[in-house]
Parts: structure tokens; C-alpha cells; sequence
């Protein structure tokens, strides 16, 4: 089991916690379950029972999805257990699918909650039992906030070094997230960017919504994603932050931590962002990108606009996502170098219109085909005589000879920006 000293603080792993829990297991003698204050798993006991019946489906779903739904998180806090500083008996709620009571020991540091500890029992206790699990929950309360702590000052730093403008800047945060990692500043990372919600192609305007605001506390934990180092949003998007993920590797060519990293984050992100958020009102949904590996952290900032430019590319097309990785996007490796405000190729502005949507979607397929007419027809579900006929529009309109290869390559490419 592997720890981490700096500065007298401690910060424990996944071991320590499950230690912890299996503790106040056998102190109380029943099973318990460890989430954080967002009721995300951290670690959990043993179910010892011969009894299916007595295996309680909102444990279960916290086991297998690593969180609590927020019919079930709203049952549990309307009983105060957020101020607690002592045991509090949740009763069952088989509306909320609560179908056991539960005893909840409050996680605390310096008065602040970073947790919870569940336990299935009913059963009641001995002042000294509760005091010697309470014990237990402070200590697991200890390790939470300096994790909290550590995973702060890493976030920040990743920002800093993301965002640094000048060459001063970026050796000083480039120095502080080597300080936040510890020994594992010098393994190879991936850095992963979750692009931010749109609606109608377009970045949803106005204030942000809740679940992309700018609180640091609405991310998951670092603790929570496997493989993460570091957590942050970093600003680009206007109003907007795309979220920013530091994943360990076990090899610069084995990138599929990243990819989970990826899939957790969007996760948390469509769960916890509201409304338009999630995908409701029309809203696409977020999506990520993953850079190749680096094995220094000076190199971060060359990761990240990989990143950004496949998250960007996932946006753009669809079938690339909603994890694209920079070594999968093909030609939008150079696109997303160009300017995001260039202006569309003059040859293409007129099939950018709505008038003209059709033409320029037979465009790129035929493109994509290869310049194929029997494949592109198969692909639209039009006839090939309709097809030769859009054709003969889309030269008409762009001035280009489909039959000259560089005006296709212009076509083609100029379509695929357009996307971006």
C-alpha cells in the first residue's frame, strides 16, 4: 500500500480507505460502504449474507456505478447528515429504493464534511462502539481532506501550466505540479480535455449552467477517476471551461487509462449537469479528447492542444467520439491548427447555407467515398442519377471540377473545417 508524505501531510490510496471501511465493519458488524461527500464510491465492504433479500439495491447501484442517484442522496440529507458530527439513523424508503435502514457516520476534518460512511444496520449500539467507529470515520476524515488538499494544489498547478503565458509562468507551475505528483511527476502521463455541452452546433450562450459553472467542488475527484493525477478546468471557450484531466500511464504506449479517464468524467459531467447540460433541450452532449503520451511535464502544453484539437474533432464528427484520440482524427490533426475564426474557403461558402445543406452533405460523403458514385449513392439511399445530378450542382455553385484531384483535396478539406 502506497502512501505519499509532503509537508507532514499525508495522503493515502484506495488500500488505506478500504482498510478504514472494513474497520468499521467489524467494529459494528455490519457492512459498510465509503463515498465521498458527492456521494461517489470510494471504497466498500464485504456483503457477508446467505440472504439475497437482504442485499439492498441502492448499495448495490452505488457498488456498480460508483455513485447514488438524486432521488436517494435527497432522502439521506434531508436528515441533516451535512451538519452531523455524530451517528445518524436514516430510516428505510422504498419509494426513494431505500429498503434497509441505514446508520450514517458523518466524515469530518476541521469541521468540514468530505464524507460519508454507510452502514446496512439496524441494529442498535453501545455508546463505546459509536465512539471507536467515529474514531475510525475521523481518520478516514484526516486522509480525505489531505487528499482534497493535495488534489487542489495539483489542479491549480495543471491549470497554471496549461494557461502560462510567459516562459517564467510555465517553469513555475511546471515546478508546482512536480511538487503536487510527487514521484510520480517523472511516469508517463496522457492529459484528456472534456469539451464543454452545445446546442445547435453552436456553444450554449448566456451563463453557464450549474453543472459547468466555475465551483471546483461539481468535478469529480481526482480519487474518483482511475489513473487521474489532476483535475482542473482551464478557460479557452469563452464563458465556457473545458475540464482537464492529468492521467497516469503504465507505458507511453498503452493510452486505455486515459480513454477510462475519459469515460468517467464524461459520465460525471452528463450526471451532474442539469437541463441543457445533459443533453435535454436539444443539447449535444460533451464530449472528450486524449493526447499521445508525454514523459515530461514540460510537454503538457504540446499534450493539451492535442487534446483540445481531438475533443474538438469528436465535436466536429461524431462518429470519432465521444472519446477521440489525437493518433485516430486523420486530417483534422491539421485542421484544428488552422485559426478558429478563419473564415470558410470562398469556393464552399455558398454550400454552407441552409438552401444548400444537402448538396454540401453529398458533397463530403462523395468525398469521403473516395470519389465513388456506386458506394456515395449506397450511403445517401439516392439514386445514381440523382446523385450525378447533385454533382453537377455542387460544381456549378464552387466553381471546382470534381474530376481535378487538387480540387477535390480543396473541397474536402474546406468542408471537414467548416465542421470545426
Amino acid at each position: 500500500m502506497r502512501t505519499v508524505e509532503d509537508n507532514g501531510r499525508v495522503a493515502a490510496d484506495y488500500g488505506d480507505f478500504q482498510d478504514l471501511v472494513d474497520e468499521v465493519s467489524a467494529l459494528l458488524g455490519a457492512p459498510a460502504t465509503l463515498e465521498d461527500r458527492d456521494f461517489r464510491l470510494i471504497a466498500f465492504g464485504v456483503h457477508d449474507s446467505d440472504d439475497e433479500a437482504a442485499v439492498d439495491p441502492v448499495r448495490t447501484r452505488s457498488i456498480l456505478t460508483r455513485r447514488s442517484t438524486a432521488e436517494v442522496r435527497a432522502w439521506f440529507e434531508q436528515f441533516g447528515i451535512a451538519r452531523a458530527t455524530a451517528p445518524v439513523r436514516i430510516p428505510a424508503a422504498p419509494s426513494a429504493g431505500v429498503f434497509t435502514g441505514r446508520l450514517c457516520l458523518p466524515v469530518r476534518h476541521a469541521g468540514v464534511v468530505y464524507g460519508y460512511v454507510w452502514l446496512l444496520d439496524e441494529a442498535d449500539h453501545s455508546p463505546g462502539q459509536l465512539g471507536a467507529a467515529m474514531a475510525v470515520a475521523a481518520r478516514i476524515g484526516d486522509r480525505l481532506a489531505a487528499m482534497s488538499a493535495a488534489g487542489a494544489e495539483a489542479g491549480q498547478a495543471l491549470r497554471a501550466l496549461l494557461t502560462g503565458a510567459t516562459r517564467a509562468a510555465l517553469d513555475t507551475a511546471e515546478e508546482a505540479l512536480r511538487k503536487a505528483l510527487g514521484p510520480d511527476a517523472d511516469e508517463p502521463h496522457a492529459l484528456v480535455c472534456v469539451w464543454p455541452p452545445e446546442r445547435g452546433g453552436k456553444r450554449l450562450a448566456g451563463p453557464p449552467p450549474e453543472g459547468w459553472a466555475g465551483r471546483a467542488d461539481d468535478l469529480p475527484g481526482a480519487r474518483t477517476v482511475p489513473g487521474a493525477a489532476a483535475i482542473a478546468r482551464v478557460p479557452g471557450w469563452g464563458r465556457w471551461a473545458a475540464v482537464a484531466v492529468l492521467v497516469r500511464l503504465r507505458s507511453p504506449q498503452v493510452l486505455a487509462p486515459a480513454r477510462t479517464a475519459a469515460t468517467r468524467v464524461l459520465a460525471a459531467v452528463a450526471a451532474g449537469g442539469p437541463g441543457e447540460a445533459n443533453g435535454a433541450g436539444g443539447a449535444q452532449e460533451p464530449v472528450a479528447g486524449v493526447s499521445d503520451a508525454r514523459t515530461s511535464l514540460a510537454e503538457l502544453p504540446g499534450a493539451w492542444q492535442e487534446a483540445t484539437a481531438s475533443a474538438r474533432a469528436a465535436r466536429a464528427q461524431p462518429l470519432l467520439g465521444p472519446v477521440a484520440k489525437w493518433s485516430g482524427i486523420g486530417p483534422y490533426r491539421l485542421l484544428t491548427a488552422l485559426p478558429a475564426e478563419a473564415s470558410p474557403d470562398p469556393a464552399i461558402a455558398s454550400l454552407l447555407t441552409d438552401a444548400h445543406r444537402e448538396l454540401a452533405h453529398t458533397a463530403e460523403v462523395f468525398l469521403d467515398h473516395a470519389g465513388q458514385a456506386g458506394r456515395t449513392a449506397t450511403a445517401l439511399a439516392i439514386h445514381r442519377q440523382t446523385l450525378y445530378y447533385r454533382l453537377s450542382r455542387i460544381e456549378q455553385l464552387t466553381g471546382l471540377d470534381l474530376a481535378d484531384g487538387e480540387s477535390r483535396l480543396l473541397l474536402h478539406m474546406a468542408l471537414k473545417a467548416a465542421r470545426l
